[in-house]
């Protein structure tokens, strides 16, 4: 039998490309090397009774895309409950200042602006909101397409015209820190959105960043979710829509090759083989060229392709946490701090020393902590009085310098990383029941994230749009293997929980079943 499209991997972009398929009428087969869908957007019971998410914990863009209602996942059991606040900055323990509350309501946001760091610096960020909520949705809307030309240009006209479009460009091109600079005088509120902003990988120093910290105004419009039951909520909401479409996930079974042979495909797992039409490749793109060198493809391409992909030294690392209590801050209600993203930094030159040290293969100096309580959103995830708590930080090489490996440092790491939380949330330490600890290797070896990077390729702008993550593998195509499409993290629009590179994926190749000669590059 000859499926119309065999998809590897069940990330959900490629989970969300599934879904669009088989709701179009395509028989279609998920085929995952894991026991667990959905990748870095799933969710586990790592200690008795708490089911930890492995990746994701806060889903910002999906909901920003529209990609739930059109396939309608409430159906499916997914729901989400608001974080509201979506994001504090609280200040260490030792320092008695108020904490930056980040309220999805403009108004309260900017008291809390006004209280913190002054009424100047308030009025500023009510005109930042202003001025880049309406850009940020923008971006959203450039990244809900294939990075056509035509597209990019139809997503950002009239945005500006003759007068303002220079001061546009300068500012969208500028660095985060640059952009932040122009805006604000207080360091509390630049590094609190620049960690906000470095989320999305790069530094806030490099070019192109200032998006990533304008995206920070959309969340006024709607902010970050929690999927009720954990990130993996999402992933699995997608496959209770795949298999009512009639599609088929198969779990446990790595494939091993994909290979062309005449005018279809086949994907060799360890335990079958699946012949399709079409294929889906929705795994790390370098793991991609190696099935496909195992499959027989041209080597000079492949090689041409690895050369040009930029994997980066390593994003961060993780510590989650079983807690007897949610972590408490002092400058800031617990009804407050909970709810959202704890972003514990006070100086961008913390997460500039950071970064400088990862790309010298060297452990942070003092690590960028980013913590994360959802248990007080949804206790559904921990036994009753129970609490968890994920400490994510930023920037850990996956490499590290004089032969030293993961297996050597981990643990020191985590502790610097409890350490760093403990110097804002006093008493912390003392609460922790359970720890489990994901380092880049970590990560790399659970979920297939190479490089210990959450993003699969660099988000730096050369990097994004139609260069991701080369030329000739941009737009969900694979230049000389007509049929086989690309999805996930490696593709435009780049990481994050956002399905859009999959619902772009489906389309693309909807329109290619449509039209066979438009696919051929």
């Amino acid at each position: 039998m000859t499926v119309d499209v065999a998809i590897v991997g069940s990330g959900h972009n490629a989970l969300v490309a599934a879904a669009y398929l088989a709701r179009a009428g395509m028989s279609v087969h998920v085929v995952e090397r894991d026991t667990v869908i959905g990748g870095a957007v799933s969710t586990v019971e790592r200690f008795s009774g708490h089911f930890i998410d492995r990746g994701s914990s806060a889903h910002l863009m999906i909901r920003h895309t529209g990609i739930i209602d059109e396939l309608d996942l409430g159906a499916h059991g997914l729901s989400y409950v608001d974080c509201d606040p979506w994001a504090i900055a609280p200040a260490p323990a030792a320092t008695p200042a108020p904490a930056i509350v980040f309220h999805r309501d403009l108004d309260a946001t900017c008291a809390s602006i006004a209280a913190a760091c002054g009424a100047r610096d308030a009025d500023a960020y009510r005109r930042f909101v202003r001025v880049w909520g309406p850009r940020s949705e923008r971006v959203m809307r450039a990244f809900a397409a294939a990075p056509t030309p035509g597209h990019l240009v139809r997503s950002f006209w009239g945005l500006a015209n003759r007068k303002t479009a220079d001061e546009l460009s300068r500012q969208f091109l500028s660095s985060g820190n640059a952009l932040l600079d122009e805006y604000f005088t207080d360091e509390r509120l630049k590094a609190a959105l620049a960690w906000f902003g470095a989320q999305s990988g790069p530094p806030m120093s490099e070019p192109g960043t200032a998006p990533m910290v304008g995206f920070a105004a959309l969340m006024h419009t709607l902010p970050p979710g929690r999927a009720i039951g954990g990130s993996g909520a999402l992933t699995q909401a997608l496959a209770g829509r795949i298999r009512a479409d009639g599609g088929l996930i198969t779990t446990g079974d790595a494939v091993e090759s994909i290979t062309r042979t005449g005018s279809t495909w086949e994907v060799r797992t360890a335990g079958s083989t699946i012949r399709a039409r079409r294929v889906v490749a929705g795994c790390h793109i370098l793991t991609t060229l190696d099935l496909l060198e195992r499959g027989g493809f041209d080597p000079d391409a492949l090689s041409r392709w690895r050369k040009q992909i930029h994997v980066g030294p390593g994003i961060g690392m993780v510590v989650r946490l079983a807690t007897s209590a949610l972590p408490t801050y002092p400058s800031v209600p617990q009804t407050l701090s909970a709810t959202g993203l704890q972003l514990l930094v006070n100086d961008r030159r913390q997460l500039e020393a950071a970064h400088g040290a990862a790309s010298a293969s060297e452990l942070p100096p003092t690590p960028a902590v980013l913590g994360m309580s959802f248990t007080a959103l949804d206790p559904s995830t921990a036994p009753p009085g129970q609490h968890q708590l994920t400490l994510w930080a930023q920037w850990h090489p996956f490499e590290l310098s004089n032969g030293r490996s993961w297996a050597d440092v981990g643990a020191e790491a985590a502790d610097c990383i409890v350490a760093e939380a403990e110097r804002f949330a006093p008493g912390l330490t003392e609460s922790i029941t359970h720890r489990y600890v994901q380092t880049p290797t970590a990560l790399s070896d659970e979920m297939g994230l190479i490089g210990g990077n959450v993003m699969h390729v660099e988000m730096s702008l050369a990097n994004m749009f139609m260069w991701r993550p080369t030329p000739e593998l941009a737009r969900y195509r694979v230049a000389g293997a007509p049929g086989l499409y690309l999805t996930g993290a490696s593709t435009h629009p780049g990481g994050g929980v956002h399905g859009a590179s999959g619902r772009s994926a489906a389309r693309t190749i909807l329109a290619d079943r449509r039209n066979p000669f438009r696919g051929r590059r």
